[in-house]
């Protein structure tokens, strides 16, 4: 890329950021000028197995932390100690910040930027500036930032992975419309940077670049009808040090990007026909990415491949109804060994009955099948298969002054068919799942109960495997500020694989506490047996035991010290700042002197409106 239009883009950035920061940027004199908080911590478990077990039976843990927020900026501590093992981690001074004014928007650090799906969706490490105007319609943005660091081995040195080149990139985008009518523009362009790791990788790992072009928009054709489309063309070069091509149509490019012999050009795109009517809405849609289309601003994407399909929602009365249906083929290019199909549709409906009973029903379906490529299928390989789901839900709640009731009811059934002939039916899979809850709230003494029963079956490769799972639990809020809390369960667990039995019964009692909103206790102790029976030899064989767990932790968050800013109505009485701590107890009791005088003044102002009401 031309070295003056890198240096205009980069003033050009510089400019518009220093043109808009002294607007964007909250002035931090408006900020709190010190918050220092913390927290110290501990927790020890301990842990006893019948059949013994490599673990430490006593584990332990103390961790303490520590923020300092200056103005808005924070500068975190960290220290955790583990048994034998510690470690300390000291403030990182990142500056991550999106500020605001009006219709503008200031990103500094690491942050992220909404862009086409096909263009570019990762966080930047950097600066950027986003404008949307409140009333004409027009937006604009624009970034430079890293995308990713460097990961670089010396000569000599043992690698657990494959370097990694320093990446960086910027981007811009300007829209204009509303949601039902707009078009935006996109441009991005990425680059590795080939220095940042030793020069002895350079043979098998190739510096890359990037550029891409999208485009957006929206047409409200009718009141009912509207079109929908996404397109984007990618220019990636996968070598950099490939020659750069001259001559043609190629040197108008080059202020821009430089085309190579490794240089690829490629589209992806889609389209969306929707009608909207009072009780019913139908789309059509179609997505086309082109083979080794790849943006460097992309995380991840599949290509070679497009699909068609289309959706439905149907609303009568109460009573809701949606389906889709879409085909999906890859190998566009027709490069691949083989070319895979696959058919995707769904039926769902749900309807309430009253206030207390709702109900809904789902079908899932998919197919996939192989056909030829460059390569001829094999009937004893092909990929053959289909899916199809069912399920339903439905649920009762009903309430009184003393007592609460809610009952769900669950059930799904899957079966996985393997269709190819020769293998027909051995390697098919049905899958059966019900489950149900009762869960009972007794107003008066405000303790909650609740029964969950669970069942699944699979049956397939000539196995047959079921799971029984029934829990029982209760909780319950105690003292007079709710801030003891007891919860109690108990559950049965039944393994069966075909002779094979398992049966897991466990108990498990917690409580916790909170003391002067900032002492946290809590208590733990679980209690497990469990019995394997397995047929040898037409002789059983047992293995019992159990499990113990206690585990204690204690957490004390703070306010170190602090000074903020009073609002304005209490600048007169109190003056300009609050100075408060923790640990003076002049401070404790002025705040919560202030507090007491605000619950009261509410009430008073809640007592003279109703007066008032009543007077009318």
């Amino acid at each position: 890329m031309n070295t003056n239009v890198k240096k205009a883009l980069l003033l050009l950035v510089v400019a518009i950021l220093g043109i808009c920061t002294s607007k964007a940027i909250e002035d931090p004199r408006k900020k709190d000028p010190l918050i220092i908080t913390g927290a110290l911590g501990t927790q020890s478990t301990l842990y006893y197995s019948s059949g013994g077990s490599f673990a430490s039976p006593l584990n332990y843990s103390m961790y303490a932390n520590m923020n300092v927020n200056l103005y808005g900026y924070n500068m975190p501590f960290a220290f955790y100690y583990s048994c034998n093992n510690y470690s300390f981690s000291h403030p990182q001074f990142a500056f991550n910040f999106s500020p605001t004014y009006k219709g503008w928007t200031l990103h500094v650090g690491r942050r992220s930027m909404p862009f086409s799906a096909y263009v570019y969706n990762l966080p930047f490490n950097g600066l950027g500036i986003e404008y949307k105007s409140p009333t004409s319609g027009f937006r604009f943005g624009l970034f430079y930032g890293i995308l990713r660091e460097a990961v670089n081995f010396e000569p000599g040195e043992m690698p657990s992975g494959k370097p990694v080149y320093k990446r960086s990139g910027w981007g811009l985008k300007v829209g204009y419309g509303s949601t039902r009518n707009f078009v935006d523009l996109y441009l991005f362009r990425s680059q590795d940077h080939q220095s940042s790791i030793d020069d002895i990788w350079y043979e098998d790992i190739f510096a890359q670049e990037n550029i891409v072009l999208g485009l957006r928009g929206r047409w409200q054709i009718f009141k009912q009808l509207s079109l929908t489309g996404n397109v984007a063309s990618s220019i990636f070069s996968t070598d950099t040090k490939a020659p750069q091509l001259t001559g043609g149509n190629t040197d108008k490019y080059d202020d821009l990007f430089d085309i190579r012999y490794t240089s690829l050009m490629r589209w992806a795109g889609d389209l969306t026909l929707a009608a909207t009517f009072r009780t019913v809405s139908l789309s059509l849609f179609y997505k086309l990415i082109q083979p080794d289309y790849m943006s460097m601003g992309v995380s991840y994407m599949n290509n070679n491949y497009h699909n068609i399909g289309t959706a439905a929602n149907l609303r009568l009365g109460n009573l809701s109804l949606a389906g889709n249906f879409s085909f999906q083929e890859d190998n566009i290019s027709g490069e691949q060994l083989y070319t895979t199909r696959g058919l995707t549709y769904s039926l769902n409906a749900s309807v309430p009955v009253g206030n207390k009973v709702s109900l809904s029903a789902n079908y899932n379906g998919f197919r996939q099948c192989q056909y030829d490529g460059t390569a001829h299928v094999n009937d004893t390989t092909r990929i053959n298969r289909s899916m199809n789901s069912f399920s339903g839900t439905a649920s009762y709640n009903t309430n009184t002054e003393s007592l609460g009731h809610y009952f769900s009811l669950t059930g799904n059934y899957s079966i996985n068919e393997d269709k190819n002939k020769t293998i027909a039916g051995t390697g098919d899979v049905g899958t059966l799942a019900v489950g149900s809850n009762y869960s009972l709230s007794v107003i008066p003494i405000e303790t909650n109960f609740s029964f969950n029963y669970s069942y699944q079956q699979s049956d397939g490769y000539d196995s047959k495997y079921t799971t029984s799972v029934y829990t029982l639990s209760a909780s319950k809020a105690l003292l007079k500020n709710r801030n003891l809390s007891l919860n109690a369960s108990a559950s049965l667990v039944d393994n069966r694989m075909d002779s094979d039995q398992s049966i897991t019964m466990a108990a498990n009692l917690s409580t916790a506490y909170t003391l002067a909103k900032v002492h946290n206790f809590t208590l733990n102790l679980n209690y497990s047996r469990y019995t394997n029976t397995n047929l040898v030899l037409d002789e059983y064989q047992r293995d019992k035991g159990y499990d113990f767990t206690c585990s204690f932790s204690y957490s004390f968050s703070f306010t170190a010290f602090s000074i903020k800013r009073r609002a304005k109505e209490e600048i007169t009485r109190y003056g300009k700042y609050e100075y408060y701590s923790d640990f003076s107890r002049s401070a404790v009791r002025e705040r919560q002197m202030l507090e007491y005088q605000k619950q009261k003044n509410n009430e008073n102002r809640q007592k003279m409106n109703s007066v008032e009401a009543s007077a009318f």
